[in-house]
């Protein structure tokens, strides 16, 4: 891998990639001496050592996913882009190094189109305007392209003109989803649903599996680090008849487990009852519903209350980056599995709950670094324990 380095006339104003002048065998390094900092020393006390990250062969167009906000601008135009670091002026993006090239030329085309319909832009200040975000997402291995328009009203004028128009101007999206989002919140998405064009929802494929993706679905940025960061957790899990998947979302990881294994048996956990909805269709898209279970429950309170009468040989999570809890750490040690496999998008709070575990009678077994974000300072890893 040579030094070269990447250019973009608008990284200083938009801050997204605050490393982008890094070259990225440094980037890379830096990321590995920030793992072996926080995580070598346990991995060290139980003899382990930190895996050498995993990086991309090519670090850019690795977003699948894109957002903007609107704005009013002079002269009736809208305004779209990133907000600049910081604040909430917006900076204009023709094109974006680590997008999906598809995604950005997307979003201009809906801020066009409000302009040309008389769609005003959301007013943060106010808490007036119509069209507040627009979120695109590409597959990666499929062609789908969804295009969500969110909104501070449930009611668009000329909607029918207004999906003619973006069909023409983006051919390759095939389905539109209005989603409002009527609360003062800095959050982009808000919980109601609306198809205007195609089935409301894409695919996608993780490791020869296939998934569904809702427009409010959390399904990872870069899938092609997803498929690396699945790896290694599959490998954690090692044989095993029976898994729990917390914090399991879509069900991604556990059917990719499940697909591998026709003797594993997959329980997933998840609060959120859509998503658990979501996970069951996928079990069945891929053959494996009759080794996946999913239910909607907080995972703490099921492990007290289910879970004890059940045996797993391996827990993997993967909570979000504040994560987890003590009494879920303590909840899932009291399950006693032969492993745990514990996915994180932030290694300072990973090395706080690896902590409790090694506590709770756990030692670190591996830690494999994983760049899912090249270009900024995020790192994950994935740590595999086992049950003394």
């Amino acid at each position: 891998m040579g030094y070269r380095t990447y250019t973009c006339r608008i990284a200083r104003d938009c801050g997204g990639c605050e490393w982008l002048a890094v070259p990225y065998p440094i980037q890379l390094r830096r990321k590995q001496e920030q793992v072996e900092e926080l995580l070598g020393g346990m991995a060290s006390e139980d003899g382990a050592t930190v895996d050498p990250i995993r990086g991309m062969d090519e670090p850019t167009r690795y977003r699948h996913k894109a957002a903007t906000p609107f704005a009013h601008a002079r002269g009736g135009r809208v305004r779209c882009g990133f907000y600049a670091a910081g604040t909430h002026r917006i900076v204009p993006c023709d094109e974006c190094l680590v997008e999906d090239p598809r995604a950005r030329r997307i979003l201009n085309s809906v801020a066009r189109t409000a302009e040309h319909l008389h769609i005003p832009p959301y007013d943060e200040d106010r808490g007036v305007g119509v069209l507040r975000h627009a979120v695109v997402r590409c597959g990666w291995k499929t062609d789908d392209v969804m295009l969500v328009l969110v909104t501070r009203v449930d009611e668009l004028r000329s909607v029918d003109r207004l999906v003619n128009e973006l069909r023409a101007a983006c051919p390759e999206v095939t389905t539109i989803v209005q989603n409002v989002n009527d609360r003062r919140t800095n959050a982009i998405l808000g919980r109601r649903n609306r198809t205007l064009f195609g089935p409301g929802i894409m695919h996608d494929e993780l490791l020869g599996c296939t998934f569904e993706i809702g427009p409010t679905s959390f399904y990872q940025t870069n899938p092609e680090q997803t498929e690396v960061l699945y790896e290694l957790a599959l490998e954690g899990v090692g044989p095993a008849s029976g898994v729990l998947d917390a914090y399991c979302g879509t069900g991604t990881i556990g059917i990719c487990a499940a697909a591998r294994s026709e003797a594993l048996r997959v329980t997933g956990i998840e609060q959120v009852k859509g998503a658990v909805a979501c996970a069951q269709r996928n079990a069945a898209a891929n053959n494996v519903e009759n080794r996946c279970r999913f239910e909607a429950a907080d995972a703490t309170a099921w492990m007290a209350r289910e879970g004890r009468n059940q045996h797993f040989d391996a827990i993997i999570m993967d909570p979000p980056r504040a994560g987890s809890t003590p009494e879920f750490l303590s909840g899932a040690a009291n399950l006693a599995p032969e492993r745990i496999v514990y996915v994180s998008c932030n290694i300072v709070t990973q090395a706080r709950d690896l902590g409790i575990l090694r506590e709770r009678g756990y030692h670190i077994e591996r830690v494999s670094p994983v760049d899912m974000f090249p270009h900024t300072k995020h790192v994950e890893s994935v740590v595999t324990l086992k049950r003394r």
